[in-house]
C-alpha cells in the first residue's frame, strides 16, 4: 500500500468527489433499480448507502463495478467518464470491491489468498511464474513482505498468515477478504455489506479496521450495509434510498433526524441510533 499523504488527514479537508453519479437510472424490463440517482462520495473518508431490502443499493453497486450497465446517466471516477471502461478494466483503474458472500480458498492459507489479489499487478510472465525461479521467487518475497508490513497490523492479521482460511473465525475471513482487495492498492473501495453475519465484537473489528484503511491511506470507501450503528459510527456521509431513488443525504446526524427517513427504514424515533 502506498500512504497518499495529506490524503489520510481527514475527510473534512477533502473538497471534491472522487465518484459522482448524476441522474443513474437502471430498468430490468420493467422493473426501475435505479431512478435518476445522483451522489457524491467525498475522497478520503465512508459514504454509507443504506435503504430497505430492495431499495437499490447492490444495484448501485453493481453500476459503479461494471456489472450493471445503466440505461441513462453519467458515472464519474476522478472526473472521468467510468462508463467508458468495461468490468474487467476497473481494478486497472484502482477501484476494488468486495462481495457479501466471503469468496477465499478455504484449503489456501491467509498469505496465500492474499496474495492472490496481487497477482494481476505481478510484473513475471506465465513461464517465469510457472517454474517460479529467478525474478518470480524474488518478487513474490517482496510481495510477502509487503503484505506482512502494510497490511498485518492495520488488519490485526499478523498472528494468522500462515493458518488455513478454513480454521478461522467468520469475522477474520472478512478481514482476509479485506486484505485481499486492499493489496491492489485501490483508491475506491466498495464494501458490499461488510459486517453482515458477524456477532457484536467481529462488527467493532471490522468498524475499526475500515477506519485505519481510511486513515492510514487515504482510502475512499462506499459501503452499503443494513447495520445502522456500524454504519452511523462509521459513515462521514450517508446516502438512502427508497425504492431506487434517494430520498435524503447527508451526515449520519442529519439523516437520523429526517422524517422520511424515520418513515421508510429506521422506524419509529425512538428505535434511531444514537
Amino acid at each position: 500500500m502506498i500512504a497518499r499523504g495529506a490524503q489520510a488527514e481527514g475527510f473534512h479537508k477533502a473538497a471534491s468527489a472522487l465518484l459522482r453519479l448524476q441522474g443513474v437510472s437502471l430498468r430490468f424490463g420493467g422493473i426501475h433499480a435505479l431512478t435518476d440517482v445522483s451522489l457524491d462520495v467525498p475522497e478520503c473518508g465512508v459514504t454509507s448507502v443504506i435503504g430497505p431490502n430492495g431499495a437499490g443499493k447492490t444495484s448501485l453497486l453493481n453500476v459503479i463495478s461494471g456489472l450493471y450497465r445503466p440505461a441513462k446517466g453519467a458515472v464519474l471516477f476522478d472526473g472521468a467518464d467510468l462508463l467508458a471502461h468495461p468490468a474487467y478494466a476497473r481494478s486497472g483503474l484502482a477501484i476494488a470491491r468486495t462481495f457479501q458472500n466471503i469468496a477465499l480458498f478455504p484449503g489456501l492459507s491467509v498469505m496465500e489468498n492474499v496474495k492472490l489479489g496481487a497477482h494481476a499487478k505481478l510484473r513475471t510472465g506465465i513461464f517465469g511464474a510457472a517454474l517460479w525461479w529467478g525474478g518470480a521467487r524474488r518478487e513474490e518475497a517482496v510481495l510477502a513482505e509487503t503484505i506482512h508490513r502494510e497490511l498485518g497490523g492495520v488488519l490485526d492479521l499478523a498472528a494468522v498468515w500462515d493458518r488455513p482460511v478454513a480454521s478461522l473465525p467468520y469475522g477474520v475471513q472478512k478481514r482476509v477478504e479485506l486484505a485481499r482487495v486492499l493489496v491492489t492498492r485501490p483508491r475506491l473501495l466498495l464494501l458490499d455489506e461488510p459486517v453482515a453475519g458477524m456477532n457484536a465484537a467481529e462488527k467493532l473489528d471490522m468498524v475499526s479496521a475500515i477506519r485505519r484503511c481510511v486513515e492510514h491511506w487515504g482510502v475512499t470507501v462506499l459501503l452499503i450495509d443494513h447495520d445502522m450503528a456500524s454504519v452511523m459510527a462509521l459513515s462521514q456521509h450517508v446516502v438512502v434510498l427508497n425504492f431506487g431513488r434517494v430520498i435524503a443525504a447527508g451526515t449520519p446526524a442529519e439523516v437520523q433526524r429526517d422524517p422520511g427517513v424515520i418513515e421508510a427504514y429506521l422506524g419509529t424515533e425512538e428505535a434511531v441510533p444514537c
